[in-house]
Protein backbone atom coordinates (compact mmCIF):
# COMPACT_ATOMS: atom_id res chain seq x y z
CA UNK A 1 0.00 0.00 0.00
CA UNK A 2 1.32 3.44 -0.86
CA UNK A 3 1.95 5.70 2.11
CA UNK A 4 0.03 8.96 2.30
CA UNK A 5 1.67 12.11 0.98
CA UNK A 6 1.53 15.43 2.84
CA UNK A 7 -1.75 17.15 1.97
CA UNK A 8 -0.27 20.64 1.98
CA UNK A 9 3.00 22.35 1.22
CA UNK A 10 3.31 24.74 4.12
CA UNK A 11 6.89 25.45 5.05
CA UNK A 12 8.15 23.93 8.30
CA UNK A 13 11.80 24.98 7.90
CA UNK A 14 13.31 27.50 5.51
CA UNK A 15 17.10 27.70 5.32
CA UNK A 16 18.87 30.60 3.64
CA UNK A 17 22.57 30.60 2.72
CA UNK A 18 23.59 28.58 5.76
CA UNK A 19 27.27 28.14 6.59
CA UNK A 20 29.02 26.51 9.53
CA UNK A 21 32.76 26.70 10.16
CA UNK A 22 34.45 24.85 13.01
CA UNK A 23 37.82 26.23 14.09
CA UNK A 24 40.53 24.19 15.81
CA UNK A 25 43.56 26.36 16.32
CA UNK A 26 44.43 27.67 12.88
CA UNK A 27 42.48 24.93 11.11
CA UNK A 28 39.02 25.65 9.71
CA UNK A 29 36.54 22.92 8.81
CA UNK A 30 33.66 24.04 6.59
CA UNK A 31 30.78 21.76 7.60
CA UNK A 32 28.13 23.71 5.66
CA UNK A 33 28.79 25.95 2.66
CA UNK A 34 26.03 28.41 1.73
CA UNK A 35 23.20 25.87 1.90
CA UNK A 36 19.60 26.85 1.11
CA UNK A 37 16.59 24.53 1.31
CA UNK A 38 13.01 24.10 2.49
CA UNK A 39 11.27 21.36 4.47
CA UNK A 40 7.47 21.16 4.41
CA UNK A 41 4.97 20.37 7.15
CA UNK A 42 4.00 16.69 7.45
CA UNK A 43 6.75 15.72 5.02
CA UNK A 44 9.14 12.80 5.44
CA UNK A 45 12.60 13.75 4.20
CA UNK A 46 15.72 11.62 4.02
CA UNK A 47 19.06 13.44 4.18
CA UNK A 48 21.42 11.14 2.33
CA UNK A 49 25.18 11.34 2.14
CA UNK A 50 28.51 10.03 3.42
CA UNK A 51 30.03 10.85 6.79
CA UNK A 52 31.35 14.41 6.81
CA UNK A 53 28.87 15.70 4.25
CA UNK A 54 27.20 18.05 6.76
CA UNK A 55 23.98 16.13 7.49
CA UNK A 56 24.29 16.09 11.27
CA UNK A 57 25.47 19.69 11.41
CA UNK A 58 22.41 20.78 9.43
CA UNK A 59 19.99 18.82 11.61
CA UNK A 60 21.61 20.08 14.81
CA UNK A 61 21.04 23.65 13.60
CA UNK A 62 17.43 22.90 12.57
CA UNK A 63 16.83 21.41 16.00
CA UNK A 64 18.27 24.38 17.85
CA UNK A 65 21.24 22.42 19.23
CA UNK A 66 23.80 24.51 17.35
CA UNK A 67 24.08 27.91 15.72
CA UNK A 68 25.41 28.56 12.20
CA UNK A 69 28.38 30.76 11.41
CA UNK A 70 26.21 32.68 8.93
CA UNK A 71 22.84 32.42 7.22
CA UNK A 72 19.30 32.17 8.52
CA UNK A 73 16.90 29.41 9.59
CA UNK A 74 13.15 29.96 9.90
CA UNK A 75 10.64 27.65 11.59
CA UNK A 76 7.08 28.57 10.64
CA UNK A 77 8.29 32.11 9.90
CA UNK A 78 10.09 32.46 13.24
CA UNK A 79 13.79 33.13 12.74
CA UNK A 80 15.56 30.52 14.87
CA UNK A 81 18.93 32.08 14.15
CA UNK A 82 17.80 35.21 15.98
CA UNK A 83 16.82 33.28 19.14
CA UNK A 84 18.86 33.44 22.34
CA UNK A 85 19.70 30.31 24.35
CA UNK A 86 16.53 30.54 26.44
CA UNK A 87 14.30 30.82 23.37
CA UNK A 88 16.11 27.93 21.65
CA UNK A 89 15.58 25.75 24.73
CA UNK A 90 11.86 26.53 24.65
CA UNK A 91 11.77 25.81 20.90
CA UNK A 92 13.35 22.38 21.39
CA UNK A 93 11.10 21.50 24.31
CA UNK A 94 7.88 22.54 22.57
CA UNK A 95 8.49 21.55 18.95
CA UNK A 96 11.24 18.97 18.41
CA UNK A 97 11.73 15.29 19.16
CA UNK A 98 15.23 13.85 18.73
CA UNK A 99 16.23 10.27 17.93
CA UNK A 100 19.88 9.28 17.72
CA UNK A 101 21.79 6.17 16.68
CA UNK A 102 22.23 5.16 20.31
CA UNK A 103 19.14 4.87 22.43
CA UNK A 104 20.21 6.79 25.58
CA UNK A 105 17.63 5.07 27.76
CA UNK A 106 17.92 5.15 31.56
CA UNK A 107 18.88 1.55 32.43
CA UNK A 108 17.23 1.67 35.87
CA UNK A 109 13.85 2.71 34.45
CA UNK A 110 11.27 0.63 32.58
CA UNK A 111 10.21 1.48 29.05
CA UNK A 112 7.11 3.18 30.47
CA UNK A 113 9.18 5.20 32.95
CA UNK A 114 11.72 6.24 30.28
CA UNK A 115 8.92 7.66 28.15
CA UNK A 116 7.18 9.27 31.14
CA UNK A 117 10.30 11.36 31.84
CA UNK A 118 9.55 13.42 28.73
CA UNK A 119 5.82 13.73 29.36
CA UNK A 120 6.54 15.50 32.65
CA UNK A 121 8.06 18.52 30.85
CA UNK A 122 5.61 18.76 27.94
CA UNK A 123 2.53 20.97 27.82
CA UNK A 124 0.04 18.53 26.30
CA UNK A 125 1.74 15.13 26.12
CA UNK A 126 0.21 11.82 25.26
CA UNK A 127 0.50 9.14 27.93
CA UNK A 128 3.53 6.88 28.00
CA UNK A 129 1.18 3.98 27.32
CA UNK A 130 -0.24 5.62 24.19
CA UNK A 131 3.23 6.48 22.87
CA UNK A 132 4.50 2.93 23.41
CA UNK A 133 1.37 1.60 21.73
CA UNK A 134 2.13 3.62 18.61
CA UNK A 135 5.51 1.89 18.27
CA UNK A 136 4.08 -1.57 18.99
CA UNK A 137 5.46 -2.09 22.49
CA UNK A 138 2.32 -2.34 24.60
CA UNK A 139 3.47 -5.74 25.86
CA UNK A 140 6.96 -4.48 26.81
CA UNK A 141 6.06 -1.37 28.81
CA UNK A 142 7.30 -2.72 32.13
CA UNK A 143 10.53 -4.21 30.81
CA UNK A 144 13.89 -2.62 31.55
CA UNK A 145 16.26 -1.73 28.67
CA UNK A 146 18.45 -4.76 29.42
CA UNK A 147 15.39 -6.96 28.82
CA UNK A 148 14.75 -5.45 25.38
CA UNK A 149 16.42 -6.05 22.03
CA UNK A 150 18.26 -3.22 20.30
CA UNK A 151 15.33 -2.59 17.99
CA UNK A 152 12.89 -2.53 20.89
CA UNK A 153 15.09 -0.07 22.76
CA UNK A 154 15.19 2.19 19.72
CA UNK A 155 11.41 2.01 19.46
CA UNK A 156 11.21 3.10 23.11
CA UNK A 157 13.40 6.04 22.08
CA UNK A 158 10.94 6.81 19.27
CA UNK A 159 8.03 6.66 21.74
CA UNK A 160 9.90 8.97 24.11
CA UNK A 161 10.49 11.47 21.29
CA UNK A 162 6.87 11.53 20.11
CA UNK A 163 5.17 11.47 23.52
CA UNK A 164 5.33 15.25 23.82
CA UNK A 165 3.58 15.57 20.43
CA UNK A 166 6.39 17.46 18.65
CA UNK A 167 5.74 19.04 15.29
CA UNK A 168 9.14 17.84 14.08
CA UNK A 169 11.05 14.59 14.54
CA UNK A 170 14.80 14.70 13.82
CA UNK A 171 16.41 11.28 13.45
CA UNK A 172 20.20 10.93 13.16
CA UNK A 173 21.08 7.45 11.83
CA UNK A 174 18.22 5.81 13.78
CA UNK A 175 18.98 2.38 12.28
CA UNK A 176 22.76 2.73 12.23
CA UNK A 177 23.33 0.25 15.07
CA UNK A 178 20.71 -2.25 13.89
CA UNK A 179 20.53 -5.07 11.36
CA UNK A 180 18.16 -4.77 8.40
CA UNK A 181 15.19 -6.67 9.85
CA UNK A 182 15.34 -4.84 13.18
CA UNK A 183 15.96 -1.49 11.52
CA UNK A 184 12.85 -1.90 9.39
CA UNK A 185 10.75 -2.27 12.55
CA UNK A 186 12.10 1.09 13.73
CA UNK A 187 11.42 2.66 10.32
CA UNK A 188 7.84 1.32 10.43
CA UNK A 189 7.39 3.13 13.74
CA UNK A 190 8.71 6.38 12.23
CA UNK A 191 6.48 5.88 9.19
CA UNK A 192 3.44 5.45 11.43
CA UNK A 193 4.24 8.59 13.43
CA UNK A 194 4.62 10.62 10.24
CA UNK A 195 1.44 9.25 8.67
CA UNK A 196 -0.90 9.16 11.67
CA UNK A 197 0.31 12.14 13.71
CA UNK A 198 1.41 14.31 10.78
CA UNK A 199 4.84 14.82 12.34
CA UNK A 200 7.38 16.40 9.99
CA UNK A 201 10.14 13.78 9.94
CA UNK A 202 13.76 14.18 8.87
CA UNK A 203 15.95 11.08 8.77
CA UNK A 204 19.72 11.27 8.40
CA UNK A 205 21.29 8.20 6.83
CA UNK A 206 24.13 7.06 4.62
CA UNK A 207 21.95 4.09 3.61
CA UNK A 208 20.44 4.69 0.16
CA UNK A 209 17.90 1.88 0.69
CA UNK A 210 16.04 3.95 3.28
CA UNK A 211 15.58 6.82 0.83
CA UNK A 212 12.71 5.03 -0.93
CA UNK A 213 10.34 5.58 2.02
CA UNK A 214 10.63 9.39 1.88
CA UNK A 215 8.60 12.06 0.12
CA UNK A 216 11.88 13.70 -0.85
CA UNK A 217 15.51 12.69 -0.75
CA UNK A 218 18.05 15.47 -0.24
CA UNK A 219 21.57 14.30 -1.04
CA UNK A 220 24.49 16.15 0.53
CA UNK A 221 28.21 16.29 -0.21
CA UNK A 222 30.93 18.59 1.15
CA UNK A 223 28.50 20.73 3.10
CA UNK A 224 26.21 21.42 0.16
CA UNK A 225 23.09 19.93 -1.42
CA UNK A 226 24.17 17.91 -4.43
CA UNK A 227 20.78 16.60 -5.55
CA UNK A 228 17.09 16.67 -4.58
CA UNK A 229 14.75 13.90 -5.66
CA UNK A 230 11.01 13.67 -5.11
CA UNK A 231 9.85 10.08 -4.96
CA UNK A 232 6.82 9.34 -7.11
CA UNK A 233 5.77 6.76 -4.54
CA UNK A 234 6.72 6.37 -0.91
CA UNK A 235 7.71 2.75 -0.51
CA UNK A 236 6.48 1.23 2.77
CA UNK A 237 9.25 0.44 5.24
CA UNK A 238 8.32 -3.23 5.31
CA UNK A 239 9.30 -3.50 1.63
CA UNK A 240 12.81 -2.13 2.18
CA UNK A 241 15.99 -4.18 2.50
CA UNK A 242 19.69 -3.50 2.66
Amino acid sequence: MEADRPAERRSAFRVEDLSKVYKTGETEVHALRGLSMEIYDREMVVLLGPSGSGKSTLVNILGGLDQPSSGKVFFHDQELTAFNDHALTAFRRENVGFIFQFYNLMPSLTARENVALVTEIADEPMSAEEALGIVGLTDRMDHFPAQLSGGQQQRVAVARAVAKRPGVLLCDEPTGALDSATGIQVLEALEKVNRELGTTTIIITHNAGIAQMADRVISMADGQISHVKENERRRPARELSW
